[in-house]
């Protein structure tokens, strides 16, 4: 009689370490169009992390009175549609379709004659969002309820109540006719479209994106917060966003230089019976597994911008995982961290573009000494244990 003896099973699949992760293919930035609270473009935005906050401001396009009682709201200063599209059916456009159009429009056109030189076939728009407008969601929906009959609703709204409107409509007006997309991914959308952006431009699927992620200020979305109680105690509540112009590393041989190379970008999600220390530990292995795959090592990065800090609860879960990537062990210090939420305010969806936006910034502001800074990440969690980071590098 024979048998089989346990221990003669094999346990070299156990102990040997897990296989590197292939290292990944840039894709190169190489213009950014940005409406923030502390104004268009990203000097503004400069300025407000020296000044550690954005200029005072307000709503915009409704009575202040819509809004809840004490709650601190700030909107886009000086942002004038009509100038960028023409007052020609400016009128159905959600607020959000207003930024997203002229943000593309504005992207497109600051590029270089020789930089501009696509087919609109291989130029597309990849946008990250929540739900779209969440004005006109709002709208749409209590129209249901309040008017005569449900299906008494102004129909002209139905386009801007969909998520895919503000893609859509841009795309339109500037005859755009490639990859058009449009992410839902709560506070992770930007990071999301980033990701997808980066995707198709490696797998051929068009030679230029123009990528971001906008969130508009409404007194709809305002009450949401009100209510959640969600913000962070002073981190007033925001809006903007901005689009990035990328392209794959040969596309701009003779075009503008790099403002930065998007490395890594990836997202993933913690096990809910883990609880908050579970989505720390999710979110360091993310952006560990980030940084092998950009092959930047932890002491190489320079700076940190964390996407929780304007929400209740969320930041120390986001610095429980930075501080264990960024150890003692892996290198002489911790990165800088950007106190974006705080400057900007807490932009739902938009906040990871902000966040890229504000290293961008950061990087162009001959007010700072950053000449040495080679890389940062960009990390967001969600409220439902999702995660993610980005790896950006500065063109040598």
């Amino acid at each position: 009689m024979s048998a089989v003896s346990t221990t003669s099973r094999p346990t070299v699949s156990r102990t040997a370490a897990a296989p590197a992760p292939p290292p990944v293919t840039p894709v190169d930035v190489v213009g950014c169009t940005v409406f923030s609270t502390a104004g268009q473009g990203l000097d503004p935005i400069a300025d407000a992390l020296l000044r550690g906050t954005a200029a005072e401001g307000g709503p915009a396009g409704e009575a202040s009175g819509d809004y809840p009682p004490g709650l601190d709201v700030r909107s886009v200063p000086g942002f004038s549609p009509a100038d960028t599209l023409g007052r020609k059916g400016l009128g159905r456009l959600t607020r959000t379709d207003q930024l997203v159009s002229v943000a593309c429009s504005l992207a497109l056109r600051e590029l270089p004659e020789r930089a501009a030189q696509t087919e609109p076939a291989d130029t597309g728009i990849v946008l990250g969002t929540s739900v779209g407008s969440t004005g006109r969601v709002g709208e749409f929906i209590r129209d249901t309820f309040v008017q005569e009959l449900p299906y008494f609703v102004n129909p002209s709204h139905f386009p801007g109540i969909l998520m895919n409107s503000a893609a859509g409509r841009a795309a339109i007006r500037l005859g755009l006719t490639g990859v058009n997309s449009t992410v839902s991914g709560g506070p992770l959308a930007g990071l999301h479209a980033l990701r997808f952006a980066r995707t198709a431009l490696l797998a051929g699927h068009a030679r230029r994106l123009l990528t971001g992620a906008f969130e508009e200020l409404s007194a709809q979305r305002a009450w949401a917060w009100h209510r959640s109680g969600g913000t962070a105690a002073g981190v007033p509540l925001g809006e903007g966003g901005a689009v990035f112009v990328l392209q794959a590393p040969d596309e701009h041989a003779e075009g503008p230089r790099p403002l930065a190379r998007l490395l890594a970008c990836d997202v993933g999600f913690a096990d809910p019976a883990d609880g908050l220390p579970g989505v720390s530990r999710r979110l360091a292995d993310c952006v560990r597994t980030a940084l092998v795959r950009s092959e930047i090592a932890p002491k190489d990065v320079a700076v940190a911008a964390p996407g929780a800090s304007g929400r209740r609860g969320w930041a120390r879960v986001e610095e429980a995982a930075l501080r264990e990537v960024f150890s003692p062990a892996q290198g002489p210090g911790q990165p800088r961290r950007l106190a974006v939420q705080q400057v900007l305010g807490e932009t739902d969806s938009a906040n990871g573009a902000l966040q890229l936006a504000a290293v961008l910034a950061r990087w162009q502001d001959g007010r700072q000494d950053t000449g040495r800074e080679r890389a940062a990440v960009i990390t967001s969690v969600g409220p439902d244990g999702s995660v993610g980071c980005a790896v950006v590098a500065r063109p040598s």
